[in-house]
């Protein structure tokens, strides 16, 4: 492997490292700065990579697929986290899609939390 490819993987792999341990310690802006990190790492790596991968290429992009993979549902499950705290403090989600009128349908209700 090139030691131009390999410093790549490298930019990756703590790239990932990094949106990994921001996820685990819910720092937004350190996860958004580790996900442009990985994205602008990817970019270069898809410029630099030959067309025709060799196997060492193959089981390092396998590799740090499976770390993306693995960040990715580390986000999903903190999404599920939060969407449920919020449905618990009174927070409708609007539903994603529109009606005839063009507008989504939120439910804007209240909900106590307490009786006092």
């Amino acid at each position: 492997m090139s030691a131009e490819l390999e410093t790549q993987f490298e930019r990756l792999a703590s790239a990932l490292a990094e949106e990994r341990r921001a996820i685990l310690e819910h720092d937004v802006e350190a996860l958004v700065c580790s996900t442009r990190e990985k994205l602008a790492s990817l970019r270069e790596l898809e410029n630099r990579m030959p067309a025709a991968a060799s196997a060492p290429f193959e089981q390092r992009l396998r590799e740090l697929s499976e770390a993306n993979q693995s960040n990715g549902a580390l986000l999903a499950r903190r999404r599920r986290e939060v969407n449920w705290a919020l449905r618990r403090l009174g927070r409708s989600e609007s539903s994603g899609a529109y009606d005839a009128n063009g507008q989504t349908e939120v439910l804007r209700g209240s909900r106590p939390i307490a009786v006092a």
